[in-house]
């Protein structure tokens, strides 16, 4: 029987899927409207693996699974037919090039109008889970179970946002705004230029967590949960005069209050009642959640709801803000060697699904749509990267023809392109090796 963790990273199959398939129906469209002939859509990379003809097309589906292709006549070679791409002018062979990633942006909007109208938007709160003794972090007296609420004045929500913001102020000094036991504390720190391997620029671990209702689902009898009289159904409503607002939030009072009396809240029919839990000493390998009785407890996530006037403008605004961490994420891999252990390809992609899955409290439709969201983004920047082989590197070829007035013969560029595919290729099962490597050997994807 295969697990579920390892049926949940096959979801990425069919979201790959869709996305591939979608950037080349925009190519495949853009041909036809510029009076192109299409020879072949693939969905892979040949060899062949099957295929059909329908109406002069040839549909294919190939071996290597990386994405796919739309080959239109004479794209590569001197066919200068009238119904040939090399008899088209540049502003059409750019539209070609280019309806793939306006296709996968133009998803990634649609989707997220989607998210935002059917379900709202899920709020999420970053939270110091461990701090490395010495780091900036420690001797700024951040402590576990701190919330991040702002840096220099600017409130975030997104532990790429914090990821990114110390990453650009690296060797300067920030102001970070913590929330801790209700009251606001600011604190100053210097990012690191060159930390510690795992460590990271500040020296902490960060738990992102979503807004959320915490009920309890199930206890253990004669536990301390069930003589301090909270029972199944009940909602936790605070620790230690603190909202619990997600099951971090009372994990991390549980921690503080070891062998101890731990003040909650908790509501049950519409009445809140006070009571104490006696925190039990940790077991060896179990959470103080579960030795203190908690066998089970239910995360109701808690959304904003967004008028339907404002669905569609938010949407655009949430799709801008997810592209602005998105550019800023890859800024980073290609300049930073250091950062390229999270780089994935297929295996790696679906091994992060299955840790969404596992990890979320969202409904699991919303993840996978979230996870759709940012692949679409980033297929459609990575689309227009320079490079040969790619839309980006097509492009260029036509940007340096207008700039001369002169195009490069199609068997020269012809060549570039094949070079490129064998080198992306090539780079592809480096990828996959190290995705398979980091599987093998129990490491997360996320952390």
């Amino acid at each position: 029987m295969f697990s579920s963790s390892f049926l949940n990273g096959l979801y990425i199959i069919p979201i790959l899927g869709v996305l591939i398939f979608v950037h080349e129906v925009g190519h495949f469209v853009a041909a036809r409207m510029c009076g192109v002939k299409v020879e072949e859509f693939g969905i892979g990379i040949p060899p062949r693996m099957f295929g059909f003809t329908r109406k002069g097309v040839l549909w294919s589906i190939n071996w290597i699974p990386f994405g796919g292709f739309v080959r239109v006549k004479g794209e590569d070679g001197a066919d200068m037919d009238p119904d040939s791409m090399n008899a088209q002018p540049p502003a059409k062979r750019a539209f070609f090039l280019s309806a793939g990633v306006i296709m996968n942006l133009l998803l990634a909007i649609v989707l997220m109008i989607f998210v935002v109208g059917v379900n709202g938007l899920p709020q999420y709160e970053n939270y110091i889970d461990a701090v490395a003794p010495g780091s900036p972090a420690a001797k700024a007296g951040w402590q576990p179970g701190d919330r991040i609420v702002a840096i220099d004045g600017k409130e975030v929500d997104q532990t790429q946002e914090i990821v990114n913001s110390t990453r650009k102020n690296a060797g300067n000094e920030i102001t970070v705004t913590l929330e801790r036991r209700g009251s606001l504390v600011d604190t100053t720190l210097t990012p690191r230029e060159n930390p510690p391997e795992g460590e990271g620029r500040v020296g902490v671990n960060l738990a992102q967590r979503t807004v959320s209702d915490v009920f309890v689902d199930q206890i253990t009898p004669d536990s301390a949960l069930a003589a301090a009289g909270i029972q199944v159904g009940d909602r936790m409503v605070s620790a230690n005069n603190r909202t619990i607002d997600n099951a971090y939030v009372l994990q991390t009072e549980l921690r503080r209050f070891e062998d101890a009396a731990l003040p909650v809240q908790y509501e049950r029919n519409g009445q809140i009642y006070d009571t104490e839990i006696v925190v039990p000493s940790l077991v060896t390998g179990e959470s103080l959640i579960l030795t203190t009785g908690f066998e089970t407890l239910r995360e109701a996530p808690i959304f904003e709801d967004v008028p339907p006037l404002k669905v569609i403008p938010r949407g655009f605004q949430e799709a801008w803000d997810a592209t602005k961490l998105m550019f800023e994420s890859i800024r980073y891999v290609f300049t930073n060697t250091d950062s390229l252990g999270q780089v994935a390809g297929p295996v790696g992609m679906g091994q992060l699904t299955s840790e969404l899955i596992k990890e979320s409290t969202l409904p699991q439709w919303v993840t996978l749509a979230n996870l759709a969201i940012i692949l679409s983004l980033n297929l459609a920047f990575l689309n227009l990267l320079p490079l040969p082989a790619l839309d980006g590197g097509r492009l260029l070829f036509v940007l340096i023809e207008v700039i001369r007035g002169k195009r490069i013969a199609p068997e020269k560029e012809g060549l570039v392109h094949m070079v490129g595919i064998v080198m992306l290729i090539g780079l592809m099962f480096i990828i996959a090796f190290n995705d398979i490597k980091r599987i093998i050997g129990g490491d997360s994807f996320l952390r």
